[in-house]
């Protein structure tokens, strides 16, 4: 199959895929997921041959850049197995995990050995009892050590990720900034994104634009845009005298829909078309089919992509359109 099928209904060609392998996480995010969240069965969960197969699929059809996230990815037993079979695929040009970093210590060596090439790092605070309270876990030395461990490893450019709230942890924009720099790491402020209801908490009240923090870094750094695309949405600066650049991620204050070449799979096997929409199709019958007059996975997702709409339609104001949570839709 050619590389032009995988192309949405306004011409976007779709060659970035981003698989969650679990809904569970050891952390507890504030701004993720309710304490008392509820996991999905695990009967309902792909397995990992069947999403190393799809993910060979997507890549099959033109997908060049596959991100795996979660929950927390790494959590999954027997994970390394299927980041390097997927990593191994012919076509494949890169593999990317997003991860919150508290095994990365333990598992930074394993993921470059098996093909990984850069990794996404959450982490929104500095400050010890600040991040217990943001993560509901008392896991920052081990995150601080794992992102240690990654620096000193020959990755392609590691990226810290955080999503910045107001009056929260906006106090920490700029020693954020200083840590990824001194490691040499790129980083991302992420606007918080309105998906699934959080008991006590107000996204509106808590909403901080991208142009707040690049105005309060440009007092602290001289920033010039990029011009260098990526394929995810980050607009980045370079950072004169440093290799690390800053980036922003800005679905409200500047939404990058009309660039969007991403689809999801989530760890039940639906495939979303847009982070702020419901449209999807459900591969799992697909994918464990067996009768051979059913329409195939490839036929599936050509189908699917039929569905991607023009753009999101995010709104802070509003209780939340879509009802399930980041760590169940793979960030």
């Amino acid at each position: 199959m050619s590389e032009s099928s995988l192309v949405d209904p306004f011409g976007r060609r779709i060659d970035y895929l981003r698989i969650s392998v679990t809904d569970r996480c050891d952390f507890r995010c504030t701004y993720c997921m309710d304490e008392d969240v509820t996991f999905m069965p695990k009967e309902h969960i792909l397995s990992l041959e069947e999403i190393v197969t799809t993910a060979r699929t997507f890549i099959k059809m033109g997908t060049k850049r596959i991100r795996i996230t979660g929950g927390e990815p790494l959590v999954r037993k027997n994970i390394l197995w299927a980041l390097e079979q997927i990593a191994n695929t012919p076509g494949l040009e890169e593999l990317t995990i997003t991860t919150n970093g508290s095994m990365l210590k333990k598992l930074g060596q394993s993921l470059y050995d098996v093909g990984v090439s850069r990794l996404n790092v959450s982490l929104d605070t500095l400050i010890e009892e600040e991040f217990n309270r943001l993560t509901r876990r008392n896991k920052f030395k081990q995150v601080v050590e794992g992102i240690e461990t990654i620096a000193a490893l020959p990755f392609n450019r590691c990226k810290i990720n955080s999503v910045i709230m107001k009056n929260q942890n906006d106090d920490q924009i700029l020693p954020l900034a200083k840590f990824a720099l001194a490691h040499n790491m790129d980083i991302s402020y992420i606007e918080e994104m309105p998906l699934g209801a959080i008991t006590a908490h107000d996204r509106a009240e808590s909403y901080m634009s991208s142009d707040d923090v690049i105005e309060l870094l440009s007092n602290h750094y001289q920033l010039s845009k990029s011009s260098a695309t990526t394929p995810g949405p980050t607009q980045y600066y370079k950072v004169e005298g440093e290799q690390g650049r800053i980036g922003v991620i800005s679905p409200h204050s500047h939404n990058f829909c009309s660039s969007c070449n991403r689809i999801r799979m989530t760890v039940e096997g639906r495939l979303l078309l847009c982070l702020g929409n419901e449209h999807s199709l459900d591969l799992k019958p697909y994918i464990r089919a067996t009768n051979q007059d059913k329409l195939t996975l490839e036929d599936a997702i050509i189908k699917a992509l039929a569905l991607k709409p023009e753009q999101h339609y995010f709104n802070l104001e509003e209780e939340p359109q879509i009802l399930r949570f980041m760590s169940a839709t793979g960030g």
